[in-house]
């Protein structure tokens, strides 16, 4: 015979030896009483509901990523018969295709048999935390928003902005990506280039070329200003209108310093300035034009 202490009762609780062999008994049976046959064939048949549910959730995913992508092909066709901005189409294009992926996966997921609505409920209030802890997020949405909207630049442009230069690829949702002249991709964040000075060097069809040149004091000017408007006027990169001039912009302390400008195309912009920054240096020398050192007159007085 076994003791038990009962809650509320500061006497012991005798519970006598056969009213257990009854209890255990009767467990007993009903273990032998199961009917293993119909457990195993419901088990057998839930196993088989949820593998077609799988099946199906996965028949649905394919065939709406298929739809996805080809509702996608159809906006890009649509909006390039329109001549719609290529920023404006690579944009769009990210917002719907993320819309769509999300909605997709809520069908794929409800049809699993989670209930979407406590999901649904959950990412909301997930999200409200995300959102208050990552605010910059909504306000580079909001910056590529205004980009597509007052065009600084568009995708194909050559920028300079947040101390890094390059060529803007692609325009996405939460940062621009553009690709350095040394092929490093950079992602700077919209909100911080909406509000920041942008350097659009490929607003225009041309581009003025600067260059400065120092000569010795002593040398002809017109000498070398012929001979560099020479070399100019043979390459035909090299626009005539407006025509390239060299004026003389300063007399410094060891040169007579000339400024050089010449238009050209905007791709033949950084080929011309490198080409011709050679060239003056081999071709002036023999005309006689010299490039002086940094040099100091010392005058020497008897006291």
């Amino acid at each position: 015979m076994r003791i038990f202490l009962a809650v509320g009762d500061p006497g012991p609780l005798m519970v006598p030896d056969s009213v257990q062999k009854a209890h255990f008994a009767e467990t007993v049976e009903k273990l032998a009483n199961i009917d293993l046959y119909a457990l195993l064939q419901k088990m057998l048949s839930e196993s088989i509901w949820i593998i077609i549910k799988i099946a199906i959730a996965l028949a649905i995913y394919f065939v709406g990523r298929w739809i996805v992508h080809r509702l996608l092909k159809l906006i890009d066709v649509a909006m390039q018969h329109r001549n719609v901005d290529i920023s404006l189409r690579s944009f769009t294009r990210n917002t719907v295709s993320a819309f769509f992926t999300l909605l997709l996966i809520l069908i794929v997921v409800s049809t699993l048999g989670v209930n979407v609505t406590s999901l649904i409920a959950v990412a909301s209030a997930a999200t409200l935390a995300i959102g208050m802890a990552l605010s910059g997020t909504a306000q580079n949405f909001a910056g590529g928003v205004m980009i597509l909207l007052m065009k600084p630049y568009r995708i194909g442009d050559y920028i300079s902005a947040q101390g890094q230069s390059g060529t803007v690829r692609d325009i996405k949702l939460f940062s621009t990506v553009i690709t350095t002249v040394d092929n490093q991709t950079i992602y700077i964040p919209n909100n911080t280039i909406a509000t920041a000075i942008i350097d659009n060097y490929s607003t225009s069809e041309t581009r003025r070329v600067d260059w400065s040149v120092g000569i010795s004091y002593g040398d002809d000017v017109d000498v070398a200003r012929k001979a560099i408007l020479s070399m100019l006027a043979a390459d035909a990169r090299i626009l005539t209108d407006p025509a390239p001039v060299v004026w003389v912009t300063a007399l410094a302390d060891s040169s007579v310093n000339l400024t050089v400008r010449a238009w050209v195309k905007n791709p033949d912009y950084w080929n011309t300035f490198f080409e011709h920054n050679e060239q003056f240096y081999k071709e002036l020398p023999k005309v006689g034009i010299n490039f002086p050192f940094p040099q100091m007159d010392v005058h020497l007085t008897k006291e």
